[in-house]
């Protein structure tokens, strides 16, 4: 029985976590509740902690304080996602309990778990049961109760895991979203995963080889029941950064203003800056209160209309987010092409696909990241693009609402020119945006005027099931058309033709004036065209444009106005 953990330990204990959650990540992708061919948290959650296992690679750290720390600010800047962001919030407070530490004892592990969820919850103002957070604080407690009569670190572990995989299995019980879906809560099971790991290295067994995807057992997946629409009280859903005018400022009062006037409210900080999430109705009202606190730096804010698919999981990464690929392009990716200013708007656009990279490099954008469904780019694949970029202000185009967290890092971490991230959630948005560019404007009113742009915009999509499912009143077999209309299903069809006729007719009904179709890579120009007499037929009072956009994925992407 391992009584305690020493600086050595603990970081090879972080890399087996990392190690445990690569292999199991496609697992806990699966259990999306939605049947499109993606689902992130498993992946988003593997990409973070790896950040922190690359971090311990690099060097021996000489206790355990400064290699916690190394990892708390690792995973600051490689979160992905809601479920990297709630992780990276439980090492940072695990990382500030054990700051003085050189070894720690079961006594302190259960300690700083506590801290790790107490900074958890000081960040998600009103958290919702059965997700990652009721998992990782009923682990807390149990380790808490465990070290009152041994202080044996591998005990209190495995208590914490114990505890955790009982909280784990009633999650189905206390979100409704769960409930529905028939599954577990993805960030809790991968937050045990990681925890099993990090005990697994504890205990001496061997770092996991095999990955997911070569596994014959079936995993759990979601049965994807119909989800209800959920009423959304504040609309906006407002994201922005303040540099602090003092590292020790006091947000608790911040905290209390923004929760009076919204809900979601999660705030990340370092000694730098601040980040604020809120969903609000005033959100030039939180953005105000906040110069009382430091410098605005960016300002993001978005109407939430498909909020009620946000926990079904989006896309599943490529080989490039293995653990080796991710640290040999950290170590060995070379420096970051600096370009001076010699603009003042820059632009970098997020897409896969030659057409649509050419539309965008039509529209002046500078900078292309490939990336998009089922690849999404490092926050690192964005920063080499941005500092490419001769402009004193970058403008950065995600183009998929999996890919703006990833974006969002860049603010902090470039140092010679600012950064904007409009959140566009499709590349019609993109484009939109990027229509309304004007050099000669004021950033503020360039931001303002993009923005606005990309928010009139709806995207259709057509796509296929990669699985069966019975998801929004809809029996879905493998391999159906499905037709996505602003990220929500809209329909499905075994018939193209069908589907196309009535997504073009709903068009229609909602007074289409502009479609612009994008084909994707398997999509003939024969059966573009196609596609295209269908929408000029249902909507004769509109102008429907056709070009090819070569994406993976989906067969067309479709922008309306």
């Amino acid at each position: 029985m391992i009584k305690t953990i020493d600086a050595a330990l603990f970081q090879q204990m972080v890399i087996h976590g990392a190690a445990a959650i690569h292999q199991q990540k496609q697992p806990i992708n699966d259990l999306n509740v939605f049947p499109v061919p993606d689902g992130d948290t498993g992946t988003n959650m593997c990409l973070t902690i790896s950040a922190a296992a690359t971090e311990m690679k690099k060097k021996q750290h000489p206790t355990v304080g400064a290699a916690a720390g190394a990892v708390a600010s690792a995973l600051l800047r490689g979160a992905r996602g809601n479920s990297g962001v709630i992780l990276s919030l439980l090492f940072r407070g695990i990382g500030k309990a054990v700051k003085e530490k050189e070894t720690i004892n079961g006594r302190d592990l259960a300690i700083a778990l506590d801290y790790g969820v107490a900074a958890a919850y000081k960040a998600v103002m009103k958290p919702a049961e059965g997700t990652i957070l009721t998992v990782s604080r009923l682990s807390a407690a149990a380790a808490a109760d465990c070290a009152r009569k041994n202080s044996s670190a591998q005990a209190v572990l495995e208590a914490a895991i114990a505890a955790g995989q009982v909280a784990l299995d009633n999650t189905i019980n206390q979100n409704p979203v769960l409930k529905k879906a028939g599954v577990v809560d993805a960030g809790g099971k991968g937050f045990l995963v990681i925890l099993q790991g990090m005990l697994d290295e504890m205990c001496g067994l061997p770092m996991p080889e095999l990955a997911a995807d070569e596994k014959d057992e079936p995993n759990e997946k979601a049965e994807f029941s119909a989800l209800a629409d959920e009423e959304i009280t504040f609309a906006f859903d407002t994201v922005f950064i303040v540099r602090k005018n003092d590292p020790d400022v006091n947000l608790d009062p911040f905290r209390k203003y923004l929760n009076s006037i919204g809900d979601s409210l999660v705030i990340g900080e370092d000694d730098e800056a601040f980040k604020v999430h809120v969903h609000t109705n005033t959100p030039g009202d939180a953005l105000n209160e906040s110069q009382k606190y430091g410098t605005l730096e960016l300002a993001k804010i978005e109407n939430m209309v498909t909020q009620r698919d946000d926990l079904a999981a989006g896309r599943q990464a490529q080989s490039t987010d293995d653990l080796e690929a991710v640290e040999a392009e950290l170590e060995n990716g070379g420096a970051p092409v600096h370009a001076a200013p010699e603009k003042k708007f820059g632009y970098v656009a997020v897409c896969a696909g030659e057409g649509l990279e050419a539309v965008f490099r039509d529209l002046g954008v500078d900078a292309i990241v490939g990336g998009g469904q089922t690849m999404n780019p490092s926050t690192e694949d964005i920063l080499k693009a941005v500092d490419a970029t001769p402009a004193e202000i970058v403008y950065v185009l995600p183009n998929n609402k999996n890919i703006i967290m990833a974006a969002q890092q860049c603010v902090p971490l470039c140092e010679d020119k600012k950064v904007v991230v409009l959140p566009t959630k499709t590349v019609p948005q993109g484009i939109s945006a990027m229509l309304c560019a004007d050099p000669d404007a004021e950033e503020e009113v360039n931001t303002a005027t993009m923005t606005e742009a990309f928010a009139n915009v709806r995207t259709d999509e057509i796509t296929y099931a990669a699985r069966d499912s019975d998801f929004g009143g809809f029996a879905i077999t493998q391999g159906d058309y499905l037709a996505l209309a602003e990220h929500q299903l809209f329909g499905t069809d075994r018939d193209l033709t069908a589907l196309l006729e009535r997504l073009a007719q709903a068009e229609r009904e909602k007074g289409a004036e502009f479609v612009t179709i994008f084909y994707g890579e398997d999509v003939t120009e024969e059966q573009a065209q196609k596609a295209q007499e269908i929408f000029a037929a249902a909507c004769p009072d509109a102008e429907v444009s056709l070009l090819p956009g070569g994406q993976p994925v989906y067969y067309y992407m479709i922008s309306v106005e």
